[in-house]
């Protein structure tokens, strides 16, 4: 017997939609949006150092005339993203406050990082998953037969842990058993860690952990010659480094350990073992653990780059790397 729907049954559905009002204001945004030259001046912005750009900066990003820039940003500012202030014959445009967090969680959530799987892929990682989770148990079981000085208990809880925060993102299934040892390894030891006694280390948390915090930290244990030791994460990881970064890193670190680098998930325990950490454009999503220093860096994002702003972020990110190490080494 079919059950009739009541005004009463659907009415619920309806109050959870986006009211008109808001509905044609966020059209109107997205509109504005719907324009490549506008997106990387939005970027550009969002990215500066400076916390602002002037119509001179934002015309090198295209063959276009200043008017043409100022048609753009006119259309952007009318949305309520930017701000602008003239000084002199020049207007500055900046992100306005109460966008901030929207404009980087756009910016960062559509940064092509992420290739799509192939149907055939994705059906072949489905298999190889249900395989997957006898190898899991025996490596939690062998890890904790190793590290008799922790919690049974614990050690094969983080492992099993550990194994579904990497697989939400994971590409590669034949990796996934070496790839859960190393990240249960590192936050078994996150766990453990006297941040009184040892190396400095810093964690560098973007949303992706695909691109510029897998840079900086590179750069952080290039530069520090192994006096300080860094590391980074995502709050919602990629399912792997992007291409461009990749590169950099074999430049830096060499291919073997760039081949080894992967998107790792944010967790509360890195976060209260580091010394410093620094976010990258991923917003307040770090807790606040107590004698732990914090800085947030606007850094261009490398997935979003030409060749010539990738080697400009690379040249930024060392900027404020040195900065960083020359702090630590004063504390």
């Amino acid at each position: 017997m079919s059950a009739t729907l009541t005004a009463q049954d659907c009415a619920p559905a309806a109050t959870h939609a986006i009211g008109a009002e808001a509905a044609a204001a966020l059209t109107d945004s997205l509109k504005a949006l719907a324009d490549p030259l506008r997106l990387r001046m939005l970027s550009a912005i969002a990215t500066d150092p400076r916390g602002e750009c002037c119509v001179c900066d934002l015309s090198e990003l295209a063959q276009v005339s200043q008017p043409t820039v100022s048609h753009h940003l006119k259309v952007l500012k009318e949305t309520g993203m930017l701000l602008s202030e003239r000084r002199g014959t020049w207007v500055y445009y900046r992100i306005a406050p109460a966008r901030r967090a929207a404009t980087a969680a756009l910016l960062d959530a559509f940064a092509p990082a992420v290739i799509l799987e192939a149907p055939e892929v994705a059906v072949q990682r489905e298999e190889a998953l249900k395989t997957m989770d006898a190898r899991v148990s025996r490596l939690a079981e062998e890890l904790a037969d190793e590290l008799t000085n922790l919690n049974r208990d614990l050690v094969v809880a983080i492992v099993r842990e550990s194994y579904a925060s990497l697989v939400r993102s994971a590409k590669l299934t034949q990796h996934m058993i070496p790839l859960t040892e190393r990240f249960a390894r590192q936050r078994l030891a996150d766990l453990t860690r006297d941040r009184e006694a040892g190396l400095p280390q810093v964690l560098f948390v973007c949303v992706q952990n695909a691109g510029r915090s897998q840079l900086a930290a590179a750069i952080v244990n290039q530069l520090s010659e192994g006096k300080v030791i860094a590391r980074s994460a995502g709050s919602t990881p990629a399912t792997d480094v992007h291409p461009h970064v990749r590169s950099l890193l074999a430049e830096i670190e060499g291919k073997r350990d760039a081949d080894d680098a992967y998107p790792k998930p944010l967790t509360d325990d890195a976060v209260r073992a580091a010394d410093v950490v620094v976010t990258m454009g991923c917003g307040d999503v770090c807790p606040v653990i107590p004698g732990v220093r914090y800085e947030d860096w606007a850094v261009g994002d490398p997935a979003l780059a030409s060749p010539e702003g990738i080697e400009a972020i690379r040249g930024d990110i060392e900027t404020r790397v040195r900065g960083l190490l020359e702090a630590l080494a004063t504390h």
